[in-house]
């Protein structure tokens, strides 16, 4: 048995509220060997023997979806992905000090080429953006509140799933369950 990572849509936004509890519930309800839940936004350590194809992961969804009568995207890593992501450090030392906030967004593919440009319209002078592998890094140099980027917006822009987290979420599990 391996260690993943699945990084949840919607659950306790936007007006949708679960209880780590009943996710919990909901996901082994639905095949998953949960391991543990981190902070109260979506973010499952669970155990597998091997990474979950995409039709576990939907399987997964469509079960959340029931469960909680909304779409939940579902988005899995692996500890090794994990590890790369939170070591990955596309803005320079200097960009991220004068930053509020670094966020990624998790997708279930990289974005190709159009799309990476479609992102770079959403550059400005508060916000910058990366890609690598199937991540989007999003520095704010403001707080979010004052971007005029969201999930939202992207997801609309390119017509693609996401989650973000704040990379420091992401660097404290790893810290916690995979070094």
């Amino acid at each position: 048995m391996s260690r993943h990572f699945a990084f949840l849509r919607a659950i306790n936004v936007g007006g949708h509220t679960v209880t780590m509890v009943a996710l919990r519930k909901h996901l082994e309800a639905a095949g998953m060997r949960v391991e543990d839940t981190f902070i109260a936004s979506g973010n499952v350590v669970f155990e597998a023997r091997v990474s979950p194809s995409p039709a576990v992961i939907r399987r997964i969804e469509a079960h959340l979806h029931k469960a909680l009568g909304y779409e939940v995207a579902t988005f899995v890593r692996s500890g090794a992905e994990l590890a790369t992501t939170g070591a990955h450090q596309p803005f320079s030392r200097a960009e991220l000090d004068r930053a509020r906030a670094m966020y990624v967004g998790f997708l279930d593919t990289p974005l190709t080429a159009a799309e990476r440009r479609s992102l770079q319209a959403f550059a400005t002078d508060v916000d910058a953006f990366a890609t690598h592998a199937r991540e989007v890094f999003w520095l704010c140099r403001v707080g979010q509140v004052e971007s005029t980027f969201s999930n939202a917006r992207f997801e609309k822009a390119l017509k693609r799933r996401s989650t973000f987290r704040n990379v420091s979420t992401v660097h404290r599990m790893v810290a916690k369950y995979v070094a």
